[in-house]
């Protein structure tokens, strides 16, 4: 009986890139090409393009061990953002860890609308102020205040991970002077904050219904955590608690938030029965699906 062929070698990245592109494909990954060269470079600590260059670099054994394991997880369905520890968002990266959701792209349309209100804003003698509940990354906050060089603002959420995460990558950004970060509640109301008055409310909240999350892709259900989805039996919970954020705009104050696809009649319903007349904008993603609801009320209740 003739011997088996022997299992292929793997001696340089070229060979590694080869049969990490093949083990994502047999994971039924649809780009798996693309995705062996973000994680073999990543591994070798070079940028993807220097994968050519180094395409004869021999493997030592720690390099190797990495390779495997980052297509190990990969093929198990980790995001690779997750492997990466970090996603771009809106040009800059971001760190990711457990207690935070990882940003999408859709949640850029949230960034586009904000970026024109504030544009629209009448002029102040003092720095915009934004407020951005359930901040994670911070990944929206620390956006809008790259690219609103004068605002200010604070990120909040119930999850310490999340906030220290926020606190690193503001940090890494150089906005440490204009953003700062604080353990609140929602459910308790933003009165915690103290008499502070925003210009500018932001939200990517949970808004998926319970019963849609186990049909979630495993990359979303098995990673993001649960308290970043969640929006109670309809998707609509958190939407009612940010209606109660009214009272904590100033004078000319806007709303934004992120809905979900087929979301936003219900959203605007809620938030315009907490401020009849509002004035109303929409935003919609490549898709189609409107994305972004934004308020601005028309009258407010000055808090004592």
């Amino acid at each position: 009986m003739p011997p088996s062929d022997p299992a292929p070698q793997i001696a340089t990245l070229s060979d590694a890139l080869r049969r990490a592109a093949q083990s994502l494909r047999d994971a039924g990954l649809d780009d798996p090409a693309a995705e062996a060269r973000w994680l073999i470079a990543a591994a070798a600590r070079i940028a993807p393009v220097e994968l050519v260059v180094a395409a004869n670099r021999p493997l030592d054994p720690g390099l190797a061990a990495r390779i495997e394991d980052f297509i190990r997880r990969r093929s198990a369905r980790e995001p690779l953002s997750r492997i990466l520890g970090q996603r771009e968002f809106y040009g800059r990266d971001f760190l990711l860890s457990e207690g935070t959701l990882d940003p999408r792209p859709d949640t850029e349309n949230l960034i586009d609308l904000a970026l024109e209100i504030c544009a629209a804003l009448p002029p102040r003698d003092r720095p915009l102020d934004i407020l951005d509940i359930g901040t994670g990354t911070g990944a929206i906050l620390l956006t809008l205040l790259a690219e609103l060089k004068t605002a200010r603002g604070i990120g909040i959420d119930i999850s310490e991970d999340a906030l220290n995460t926020a606190r690193a990558n503001a940090a890494r950004l150089g906005l440490e002077e204009q953003a700062s970060f604080a353990f609140c509640d929602l459910r308790a109301g933003v009165d915690t904050l103290g008499p502070r008055r925003f210009d500018l409310i932001v939200s990517n909240p949970p808004y998926i219904a319970s019963e849609e999350i186990p049909q979630l892709q495993p990359e979303v259900r098995l990673h993001d955590p649960v308290a970043a989805l969640d929006g109670g039996v309809d998707g609509l919970d958190f939407y009612r608690l940010l209606a109660g954020t009214i009272a904590a705009l100033a004078p000319a104050g806007w709303l934004a938030f992120e809905v979900g696809a087929g979301q936003a009649k219900d959203v605007t319903a809620l938030l315009t029965e907490a401020a009849p007349g509002a004035i109303v904008r929409l935003r919609m993603d490549l898709a189609g699906h409107t994305r972004v609801v934004a308020v601005q009320p028309r009258s407010w209740t000055i808090r004592e």
